[in-house]
């Protein structure tokens, strides 16, 4: 049954993306499933146990991609680190920007609600930790907190792209000016 519990948490991300949290109901996420009448009860007993499985759904998913981004040599230099965010940035805002969306209603209602935030707080945690390797990797003295400015930085570049969409987005120029300053500067031969 795995199978469709992932179903049912893939239609919820869409519901949730696309219509907020309040269009995040058991009926919207059956019928955007295509599953009968009463699965998505099935599967989470509450709402609150829905939001907490999209939640961790989300996680699971940005992890997936960001080991499909980042695929390749880590000793590549921040170039190839620069290269993989900004691919993971693009399908943030392209074929993923419904799960981007999501998770900014999420964030939103995580203002008000610990039951959301908390779990969402422990979600960019560990992406972070995955991350932060990369930067130790690279000579980054404080991999962790460093890794928590340069994802402050894209969380606010891929706000404002969703919210005021640039036309010629590009996002690795921003991103290897971030990554410079953080990074040791690089030895000559």
């Amino acid at each position: 049954m795995a199978g469709r519990r992932d179903q049912v948490l893939d239609a919820a991300v869409q519901v949730l993306g696309t219509g907020g949290l309040r269009g995040l109901t058991y009926q919207a996420v059956d019928k955007a499933a295509e599953v009968p009448a009463g699965t998505t009860s099935n599967h989470f007993r509450s709402r609150t146990l829905l939001v907490a499985g999209v939640v961790d759904h989300l996680r699971a998913l940005d992890a997936q991609d960001w080991k499909k981004f980042a695929a390749g040599p880590m000793e590549g230099g921040p170039q190839v680190l620069a290269d993989a965010l900004s691919r993971t940035v693009r399908h943030m805002l392209g074929p993923a920007r419904h799960r981007t969306t999501a998770r900014y209603a999420l964030a939103l209602e995580g203002l008000v609600r610990p039951t959301v935030r908390e779990p969402l707080g422990r979600a960019r945690e560990s992406m972070i930790e995955l991350t932060s390797t990369w930067l130790a990797r690279l000579g980054s003295p404080e991999p962790l907190e460093h890794c928590k400015v340069l994802f402050d930085y894209l969380d606010g570049l891929i706000f404002n792209q969703v919210v005021l969409p640039q036309e010629q987005f590009d996002p690795e120029l921003g991103i290897r000016t971030v990554l410079s300053a953080l990074l040791p500067a690089p030895h000559g031969p």
